[in-house]
């Protein structure tokens, strides 16, 4: 199993950036989909979720509006879309998959935020 993360970098205020993950090793289309973040000194915390068909997404209210999250199943890989970034959005983000009991974490791809 493998999620790899990509896309991360360095990104003004108000800019954008994409993260994608590339998902092998298990039936990607059966998983609900989840990207966390973990800022330094901080605890790891949930930034969005998708469901395994891509119908029903979910946001932390820190990124509601901002962010979007969305899946291609043919592809097996699920991206983050940022805008409108804030400095407090630098971080390492992670990518998640979860089905039952079994879940799986991605390595991370850091974040930065700044002028």
């Amino acid at each position: 199993v493998q999620l790899v993360e990509s896309g991360g970098g360095l990104v003004q205020p108000g800019g954008s950036l994409r993260l994608s993950c590339a998902a092998s090793g298990f039936t990607f289309s059966s998983y609900a989909m989840s990207w966390y973040r973990q800022a330094p000194g901080k605890e790891r915390e949930l930034v969005a979720t998708i469901g395994s068909a891509g119908g029903t997404t979910n946001y932390a209210n820190s990124v509601k509006g901002r962010f979007t999250i969305s899946r291609d199943n043919a592809k097996n890989t699920v991206f983050l879309q940022m805008s409108s970034a804030k400095p407090e959005d630098t971080a390492v983000y992670y990518c998640y998959a979860r089905r039952g009991y079994y879940d799986y974490w991605g390595q991370g791809t850091q974040v930065t935020v700044s002028s």
